[in-house]
């Protein structure tokens, strides 16, 4: 849990400046920040506003997945749409109900959008704000609410204007709609936002990106609402990032169709071996990791390895960040998608210091095969899932 937290922690740290928490606490808002490409894609930050609304702390909410403000009865179709637009790297707006803390549910508008990184296109972070939906309650004899009542319900909540303070708006209208013995919220029914909560729930997402964009200025790595193109610098899915978050051996992807055969996803045991972050390593070369004394015959190897899209292992001598040298036995395959065609190359990486056999009785010959199966599978499912969705 300790190695999550700080990843948690360094998703807000590597990309924005010191003060976008605070920044982001003072939104009026309800919302999460979650990041797919830590394994769970947990939520790494939480509105004061969110929390409120459900009941929950920091504490309870931080580390963990989305759907933990699901319940029974909690459309799971809706669900899986939003899984499939994280999946597809899109926005989405459904209806959706959520529970609170004590376990009551609630109508609300859930809007998601991704924020990328304008320097190579990828996701860094899911932004999902939730507006509770007002609609008129009925008696339990079928009879709506006095004329009155309803008409000012349609007042506040019909037009009311952008500088009215959120919560005052929503706490009236549980004054309003109070008469708990036969005023009762039937979840079963389906609940539509209206135009004014799908607008307000868009402004919320600029606000937000506007915070976003404006912290990761002074850091130099900039994030936008846009997915940006940038030659020579590929990316890997939210899907695919997930699922190659979950291997745990030193391993990167290479991608041979983009000039300079750049490294599009690096694991985090590689990342911990070599001593790079992940902005510092991806779009290099794997060369990067070659020195002074790195033996050339090796060198060509790989090359021949790439050109003929034959496997190959070849004892390496390999270069950390800090210029600390270590032996590398790496293991390099082809990976092909769906349609059999070559997407990657991945390289599997073990320091010859820690050559030994795992807790599971592998062989670190065994290990990097296993590696390699498992991308292998991660990379034709994407591919597959990719597939499906467009025909």
């Amino acid at each position: 849990m300790d190695s999550k937290l700080g990843l948690i922690k360094h998703s807000f740290n590597s990309r924005y400046s010191q003060w976008v928490r605070e920044a982001l606490g003072e939104l009026p808002h309800n919302f999460t920040i979650t990041d797919p490409s830590i394994p769970g894609h947990p939520i790494v930050f939480a509105s004061r506003n969110l929390l409120k609304m459900l009941g929950y702390s920091q504490e309870e909410v931080i580390g963990q997945n989305g759907n933990m403000f699901q319940g029974p009865k909690t459309n799971r179709r809706t669900v899986m749409e939003i899984r499939e637009a994280i999946r597809q790297e899109r926005g989405i707006q459904v209806n959706l109900v959520n529970y609170r803390k004590d376990g009551t549910p609630f109508w609300m508008l859930f809007h998601m959008s991704p924020v990328f990184g304008k320097e190579d296109g990828r996701v860094i972070h899911f932004v999902a704000v939730q507006v509770p939906i007002t609609r008129k309650q009925r008696r339990n004899g079928g009879a709506s609410l006095s004329e009155d009542a309803s008409g000012l319900n349609e007042i506040m909540f019909g037009s009311c204007r952008q500088e009215v303070d959120t919560n005052s708006v929503l706490e009236l209208g549980r004054v309003l709609s109070l008469d708990s013995a036969t005023n009762v919220l039937d979840i079963e029914e389906t609940c539509e936002a209206s135009d004014f909560e799908r607008r307000r729930a868009a402004n919320a997402f600029n606000d937000i990106l506007s915070v976003l964009t404006h912290y990761s200025e002074s850091t130099g790595r900039l994030v936008c609402g846009k997915r940006c193109s940038v030659p020579g610098v590929g990316y890997i899915g939210s899907s695919l990032n997930i699922s190659l978050g979950r291997i745990k051996q030193s391993f990167v992807l290479i991608d041979p169709h983009l000039p300079g055969l750049p490294i599009v996803y690096a694991s985090d045991a590689f990342l911990k071996l070599t001593g790079y972050d992940r902005h510092e390593i991806l779009g290099l070369n794997f060369a990067v990791l070659n020195g002074a004394d790195t033996d050339t015959s090796s060198l060509q190897q790989i090359k021949e390895s790439i050109q003929t899209e034959q496997a190959c292992t070849v004892r390496i001598l390999s270069y950390r960040k800090d210029q600390s040298s270590f032996w590398n036995c790496l293991h390099l395959s082809p990976v092909r998608n769906a349609t059999g065609k070559i997407a990657y190359f991945v390289g599997v990486q073990i320091d010859e210091e820690c050559k030994n056999t795992d807790r599971h009785g592998l062989s670190p010959e065994m290990r990097q095969l296993s590696t390699v199966g498992a991308v292998k599978v991660a990379v034709r499912s994407s591919s597959m899932a990719a597939g499906s969705s467009k025909s």
